[in-house]
């Protein structure tokens, strides 16, 4: 296959594409912020914790 087929057959296959409207994008990626937002802060409370509790039993 050659690099102008195959820009060509790309070109047409992304014609097909069906893309999400501004607002769903902006919602999407709003979930996405959100979300590891979230996940940080429960990893980082949960690093808190287990450092905490092995301060206790590895230094007392």
């Amino acid at each position: 296959m050659s690099i102008a087929s195959f820009l060509k057959e790309t070109r047409n296959e992304m014609r097909l594409v069906v893309w999400p409207s501004r607002r769903r994008t902006i919602a999407y990626t709003v979930i996405i912020i959100v979300l590891s937002l979230a996940l940080g802060y429960l990893l980082n409370g949960l690093d808190l914790g287990f450092r905490t509790l092995l301060g206790h039993f590895i230094i007392k």
